[in-house]
This record gives C-alpha cells, sequence and structure tokens, in this order.
C-alpha cells in the first residue's frame, strides 16, 4: 500500500490517516506519485491540475520491476483509483527489462517530467570487484501520457543528441529479405540508433500459443531473434562482432490475437535477445519482452536504440514500450563493435529510414 504524508513546513510531516490506494500484489518499495496532462500534451505537471490524471508507481521486490497504474486522483478523499481496476496486477512498466527502484522528478525549466532507473549487473560479482564498482543510473528519460490514456511514453532527453558524431551513417528505402541482414558501415560500442520500418504484408502472420498471450518474456524466449515466424523477427543486431559470434538482438514479431482463432486483431511483441552477446561463461543472459501498443496494421512501427558499451536502451513504437539490457560481449568492443538490421521472418521487410550515429563521450565532472 501506499500512503501520502502531508506538511505545511517540509520539517514536521503527518501521514494521512487511510491508504492513498492499496492492493495485494507484494512488497512495495520507492513508490512514486504524480499527475499528468491529459489529451496528448508532453509537458509535465508539478502538482496537481484541473483535468489531469495521476500515475502511480511501486517497485515490487518480487520480480524487481517497476509497474504503474493510470488512474484518478480524488485530493479531498485522499484518494487515488486506477483507470483499470485489473491494472494492479502489473500489466504496466516502466521498462520491461533491467529498470528498477526509478523515480521522477519535475524540470520546471523545460516543463518536463524526468525519469531516472537503477540498471543493475548481470555480469558476477567477480567482474564487478575486478572493475571496482556496480550498477548505473540510466539515461534520462521524459514521460508523458499517451493520447489514448492507457498508458505513458517515454523518450530520452534531449540533452543526449548533443553527444550525437558529426557523420551519421544509414540506409534508406531497403528491402530486407528473409534471412537477411544488411550490416551498417558504423563501428563503434556507443551509438544512437533511429530506425522505421515498413511491413509490407501481414499475410501469414503466426497464430499466438494462448499460454503466452500474457506472458512476454516467455514468449520471447520461445521465439528468440533466431526462431522464423511469418512476419519477424525484424530489428537490430547491436554489439556484433565480424562473424557474428557475439550479438544482441533488438527486435519486433507480429502475431495474430489467441483469443479468437479468426480474429484479425494483430499483437506486436518487443524482445531483447542477448543469449548471443557474449562468448564469456557464467553470464545472466535473460530475455526482456514486452507488448506493444499499436497498430501494426497500418504497416510501420519504429525502433530507436542507445548502445553504451554494456547497455542497450531500446524504444519501441515511439516509446510505448522500453527494455533495457545489460550485455557483455568479449569480441565486440570498441570500434570492433558492428551494427546490422536482419529479418529472420519469411515476410520481406522494409527499412524506410535509418540512422545511426557514432556517440562522443560525456563530460563528467567538469572533465
Amino acid at each position: 500500500m501506499a500512503y501520502v504524508y502531508r506538511s505545511r513546513d517540509f520539517k514536521r510531516w503527518t501521514r494521512v490517516r487511510k491508504p492513498l490506494h492499496s492492493a495485494a500484489t507484494g512488497m512495495w518499495e520507492c513508490p512514486d506519485f504524480y499527475p499528468v496532462a491529459v489529451d496528448g500534451w508532453q509537458y509535465g505537471l508539478d502538482t496537481s491540475v484541473p483535468s489531469s490524471k495521476h500515475v502511480l508507481k511501486n517497485s515490487l521486490e518480487v520480480g524487481r520491476y517497476d509497474y504503474y497504474t493510470v488512474g484518478a486522483y480524488d485530493g479531498n478523499r485522499e484518494r487515488y483509483v486506477p483507470d483499470d481496476p485489473a491494472s494492479d496486477e502489473h500489466h504496466l512498466r516502466y521498462d520491461y527489462g533491467n529498470f528498477y527502484a526509478s523515480k521522477t522528478f519535475y524540470d520546471p525549466a523545460k516543463r518536463r517530467r524526468i525519469l531516472w532507473g537503477w540498471a543493475n549487473e548481470s555480469d558476477t560479482d567477480a567482474d564487478d570487484v575486478a572493475k571496482g564498482w556496480a550498477g548505473i543510473q540510466a539515461i534520462p528519460r521524459k514521460v508523458w501520457l499517451d493520447p489514448r490514456g492507457r498508458q505513458l511514453r517515454q523518450w530520452l532527453v534531449e540533452l543526449v543528441k548533443t553527444l550525437r558524431g558529426r557523420n551519421p551513417v544509414g540506409l534508406k528505402d531497403r528491402l530486407v529479405k528473409q534471412q537477411e541482414h544488411v550490416e551498417i558501415g558504423l563501428r563503434t560500442a556507443h551509438a544512437d540508433v533511429e530506425v522505421s520500418f515498413e511491413v509490407p504484408s501481414l499475410e501469414g502472420v503466426e497464430a499466438l500459443d494462448p499460454a503466452l498471450a500474457n506472458d512476454a518474456q516467455k514468449l520471447c524466449s520461445v521465439r528468440g531473434a533466431d526462431v522464423e515466424g511469418g512476419v519477424g523477427p525484424f530489428g537490430l543486431w547491436v554489439l556484433a562482432s565480424s562473424k557474428l559470434e557475439e550479438r544482441t538482438a533488438i527486435f519486433f514479431r507480429v502475431f495474430k490475437a489467441a483469443h479468437n482463432i479468426n480474429s484479425t486483431k494483430l499483437v506486436v511483441l518487443m524482445c531483447s535477445d542477448p543469449t548471443m552477446s557474449s562468448l564469456s561463461q557464467n553470464l545472466y543472459k535473460p530475455t526482456f519482452a514486452g507488448f506493444v501498443d499499436t497498430d501494426i496494421t497500418k504497416g510501420k512501427i519504429s525502433l530507436r536504440s542507445l548502445i553504451d558499451g554494456s547497455v542497450v536502451e531500446s524504444f519501441g513504437a515511439g516509446g510505448r514500450t522500453c527494455i533495457l539490457s545489460r550485455v557483455y560481449p568479449t569480441l565486440a568492443r570498441g570500434d570492433e563493435a558492428r551494427l546490422h538490421v536482419f529479418n529472420n521472418g519469411k515476410a520481406d521487410i522494409k527499412v524506410s529510414q535509418l540512422t545511426a550515429w557514432a556517440m562522443k563521450p560525456a563530460f563528467m565532472n567538469g572533465a
């Protein structure tokens, strides 16, 4: 459960008698509660205003994910009610990967709400001791309510673009056929990649197994990047070695909805598959995945991936689904790291636009 505390001087605090909200979902930690603007406006709100919605987030110790709900806040009763009563059961996450114990704050200078989260390590304790540190803060993200009002969207703060190199590489209107991969002429372990895909045909979409219809992560683990599908998997291989012994896949796969065998509704899975990411032994290499709330019948979907050594942050469909993964390649490091577009589905995929920038180092503490 979550409680609200009141103060008139920011020194002495009094807890409100009843919980703001409660649900029998396990131990909550690092709670966060804040207003969001409606109607698709991307600016942030500092305090509640009329016609705003609210977000209640909690970090669940079991599984170590950050879950949230969108709903209404009654300031007179100090009660919060999710729009979807079932949403307490862990349906929405900030990030479907390695992202935990996050906190937002309001930036009054740019009228935006910023999200900052923690990414733990996936290597061994001995590796952490050898390098002298463990755990990072993810790149700050701007967060706002999607115009449909059902979920949040996230995007890297604009300041990240100032680290982009001057000479991007790219592809335009490139058809990627079945079982084809195309190397992009960029060799670096630090890159920002934006790509727009077109799906010329949605015929032959595979049926979604009803047993996996609510478990994106398990679906990704059994239908990974190298498992051929009808439409997909297609996406990026990042931090890839010269012979592809090492590669991390971020991809989409399209399914026919499971609830009705005759249904025309399509489901989009976004997945980060690090099973081939490193030749190093004894690493924790889980697949991460989430379903994407987007209309793929229009035949278009976008992906952005920020690659920073051992960190891959990916944003699907304009930030509707986000996945952060930690990977530890042994060969694909520095200027030996390569970037590919791949398609392991039966249907051809078109890269309408891809732009990739090598990233400059950030200045830290004036150095």
